[in-house]
């Protein structure tokens, strides 16, 4: 006698799940693996020379300004105890830099992926949640408070934060024209219209919100002066400040700094000499690092990047090769299974 808790757990007798649906099975036989290999091998190979080239036409350029070598000339500017020290680098195009230039600084040695420093942050304050603006969450420490009151924004990372700044001019017989530098939309899109918020404006200012906190340690001014001549690019929407929070995943790494899409140089930067100036804040050879700011131009496939092309070419004639080897091992065995059958 079937008993009636198994019955009821047994599935429909139906065809989908009985398992007694039609299916298809591919048979790998040669005549089907060494053209996949080789039709595999030739496209990739393909898709390799055509970002190889593609990579190849993209211009860049990059200086060093860390200012360790005593020729450098930010040498000057990692003496200590020097304050709003200014150094200038000094380059040369000799022809066009096509446009839309994308202007990068870059940091060595830096170690942003580090557990400890990631976690480094309260969520909950950055979303403009002005309950943790009084009382941060733990996870800051010590960078949560200090005898003046609680930190806002608190945590390694916003403590961190990189502030070099850099004004780019174009030198035309004898005279600087500056070169418009757009800090607009740098920042990832998720990060500015999803994860993070600034706090609602007590009596209509936002400075209001921070009072009874403190800014960062090492921050010149609190969030909410970040940018004195845009109100809208100031707490924890400001552009930089969201820029540096989204972390790199190397020691060495480059985060958007500008973009030059503007004026005279919306087509590019022409031939000719520049002067970068430099507002040198920020240390970096306490930990071994080295500072660096980057030009470069953009195509379909993105910025420069050598390896993705290198890497398709490899796999693409490793499936070559594969399907040649293949083949001489066919030709060479392919009766075997038949003699040994009959």
């Amino acid at each position: 006698m079937k008993n009636e808790g198994e019955t009821a757990e047994r599935p429909d007798n139906t065809a989908f799940t009985q398992q007694r649906l039609p299916a298809w099975q591919p048979i790998l036989s040669a005549g089907i693996v060494i053209p996949g290999f080789l039709i595999i091998g030739l496209a990739f190979i393909g898709i390799g020379v055509g970002l190889f080239l593609t990579s190849q036409t993209i211009q860049t350029l990059e200086g060093d300004y860390t200012g360790f070598e005593k020729d450098s000339p930010c040498f000057s500017c990692t003496i200590p105890y020097i304050q709003n020290c200014t150094c200038e680098l000094k380059f040369s195009l000799s022809s066009l830099f096509v446009g839309p230039v994308f202007f990068y600084y870059g940091l060595t040695n830096f170690y942003q992926n580090f557990r400890k420093y990631g976690v480094s942050k309260d969520d909950n304050q950055l979303t403009g949640d002005l309950k943790y603006f009084k009382s941060p969450q733990d996870t800051c420490y010590p960078y949560n408070s200090d005898t003046n009151g609680p930190i806002v924004p608190c945590g390694a990372i916003a403590n961190s934060m990189f502030n070099d700044t850099f004004e780019l001019y174009q030198i035309i017989n004898g005279t600087k024209k500056q070169v418009p530098l757009d800090g607009k939309g740098i920042s990832w899109w998720t990060d500015y219209n999803i994860k993070y918020r600034n706090p609602v404006p007590v009596n209509g200012s936002i400075a209001n919100a921070f009072d009874g906190t403190v800014k960062p340690i090492n921050w010149p001014k609190p969030a909410y002066e970040l940018d004195l001549k845009d109100s809208n690019n100031n707490g924890f929407m400001n552009q930089d400040f969201l820029v540096w929070m989204r972390r790199a995943a190397l020691p060495q790494f480059r985060k958007l700094y500008r973009r030059i899409t503007e004026g005279d140089y919306a087509g590019g930067l022409p031939a000719g000499e520049y002067a970068l100036t430099i507002h040198y804040n920020y240390p970096v050879l306490s930990f071994d690092g080295r500072k660096r700011v980057f030009f470069s131009n953009v195509s379909w496939m993105g910025g420069k990047n050598d390896f993705l092309g290198i890497a398709y070419l490899v796999v693409g004639s490793l499936c070559v090769v594969m399907s040649v080897v293949m083949l001489i091992v066919y030709a060479k065995f392919k009766y075997s299974d038949d003699d040994d059958s009959a």
